[in-house]
């Protein structure tokens, strides 16, 4: 798909991002990593791209998200697109957590800057990120690594993560279903209630669906080839096909939003976690605690 040229983005907002950034900087930055090689760390052969993600343009880069460009041009745009400050709209999931989480799944983490957020608010707790670009993973590492943070990433597919059922006490999104096809998002969201333990919390953190819908010229503003799907959608009705209870959202300063759920504590067959020693290399064999209940 040919990068439209005759967008609000094109036509007036990315020259002024242009102006904001540093791109002698990103360049010099993108030239001394070895992508291919780092990127062949993460990358996993059971992992099947989907077409609807390796087909398209996102934010007008030509092939989306699976090249290098892609990952070192996202978090000098984002901050100037998501207002009024992505560090606020991005706490406002954080602060929406309801549990006490031991283990967390941060499914599409992309550069990891939300997942990095999650593990400064739960340093006890045992933090994944998850995306389908091994190029966002490289990143994502080389930022937790000059934070400081020790973060399992893992190449995966948000609708198939192959992790075992009932091992996450909270499992979030940012960002992420208004990248996807409608049907993609609730299939997630089953993903994420098969991987949650009872009284595990599901938060999707995105655009504010209400607002998207009133105000159409604001899905002219980017190349987002599903944004209009996303919008017509409802994230709160797919949790609750999914099986979440206690479902809700919260507007994030009007333009975004945070919608959570709860997976329903069964009264019957809970199991209880044992401890068991972990291999960050080998995910599909951990267990996981969240309020003494686990799988």
């Amino acid at each position: 798909m040919a990068v439209r040229q005759d967008t609000i983005w094109e036509r007036f907002l990315s020259p002024v991002v242009r102006l904001l950034i540093d791109e002698d900087g990103l360049r010099r930055y993108a030239d001394s990593i070895n992508w291919e090689k780092e990127s062949d760390r993460y990358r996993r052969d059971d992992v099947i791209i989907p077409s609807y993600y390796s087909n398209q343009n996102f934010h007008g880069i030509a092939g989306g998200y699976l090249n290098s460009d892609a990952a070192v041009t996202y978090d000098p745009v984002t901050q100037y697109v998501l207002p009024p400050n992505e560090g606020i709209v991005r706490q406002a999931l954080v602060d929406a957590v309801q549990v006490k989480p031991r283990r967390i799944l941060d499914l599409g983490c992309g550069t990891g800057s939300t997942t990095l957020m999650l593990k400064q608010a739960f340093p006890e707790a045992e933090v994944i990120g998850l995306d389908l670009s091994p190029y966002m993973l490289v990143r994502a590492e080389d930022k937790a690594r000059n934070a400081g943070l020790e973060i399992v990433w893992r190449h995966g597919n948000a609708e198939k993560t192959g992790l075992r059922d009932a091992t996450f006490d909270l499992v979030t999104a940012s960002l992420l279903f208004h990248e996807t096809p409608d049907a993609v998002s609730l299939g997630i969201l089953r993903e994420s209630f098969r991987l949650l333990v009872t009284g595990g919390q599901v938060l999707i953190l995105d655009g504010n669906q209400k607002t998207l819908r009133q105000l159409e010229w604001l899905n002219d503003v980017f190349e987002e080839p599903y944004i209009r799907e996303y919008a017509a959608s409802s994230t709160e009705a797919n949790m609750g096909a999914a099986g979440f209870e206690a479902v809700r959202s919260q507007d994030v300063w009007w333009i975004n939003q945070v919608t959570s759920g709860i997976k329903p504590i069964a009264t019957e067959n809970v199991r209880h976690y044992t401890p068991t020693s972990v291999d960050n290399n080998d995910l599909e064999g951990l267990g996981s605690p969240a309020f003494g209940i686990m799988a």
